[in-house]
């Protein structure tokens, strides 16, 4: 194993508490607050683009949904984000160990890009790929197919590292080797009913990993 590809929301940033207030905020202004769905069938889409999330939640409106969703956040993310404890511990030791790391995720790439730097872990990946960087998004293959090509490895030299099914099923897709995050969103069940592989419950596990 050469390489470790990181999802980011609920994997390396701990965004819960952002991702719901934001989804909360944009659907009772644009749907009424009559209708919310419950907090676990919100954060049950994330995972996946943002886009195709709204438009789960209502087809006819999934622009207006998507737009108040990321001024609201952008208005109140500096306040919230923040990195898992002991992330930047556990990825310095990664690179000492010589294992290249890159981050693959459904978030837009300047999205991703602001809330890693925001939180100190921009310079530890060679590469970043966002939603709007490939045609394909999760859970299909292609966003970690593509970022294997670009550094230049073969799929079954990288890991994938992240905390939904839809991360679980990119990889095996992929593949590479599937490794569950249950510091997430998302339950045990959930990750090994879509192929985990091995299963961590905190980051600094990820640095002995045996099977690395």
């Amino acid at each position: 194993m050469k390489a470790i590809l990181f999802d980011l929301d609920g994997t390396l940033l701990d965004t819960r508490d952002l991702i719901l207030v934001s989804m909360q905020y944009a659907y009772c202004t644009v749907l009424g607050e009559e209708s919310l769905p419950s907090d676990d069938k919100l954060l049950s889409m994330v995972g996946i683009p943002l886009k195709e999330q709204m438009e789960r939640l209502s087809p006819k409106k999934s622009e207006e949904l998507f737009e108040t969703y990321l001024e609201y956040n952008a208005r109140v993310q500096d306040s919230m984000l923040t990195d898992f404890a002991g992330t930047k511990e556990a990825l310095d030791a990664l690179l000492e160990k010589g294992f290249r790391l890159a981050v693959v995720t459904s978030k837009r790439h300047g999205s991703a890009a602001y809330g890693l730097k925001h939180t100190g872990l921009l310079d530890y990946f060679e590469l970043l790929l966002g939603s709007d960087d490939t045609p394909e998004h999760k859970p299909k293959p292609g966003p970690l197919l593509a970022a294997a090509k670009l550094m230049g490895l073969a799929p079954h030299e990288c890991a994938y590292l992240g905390d939904s099914p839809y991360d679980m099923l990119a990889a095996r897709s992929a593949g590479m080797q599937a490794i569950g995050a249950l510091w997430g969103m998302f339950s045990q069940k959930d990750l090994l009913d879509a192929g985990a592989e091995v299963l961590i419950s905190d980051v600094s596990e990820l640095v002995g990993l045996n099977t690395l």
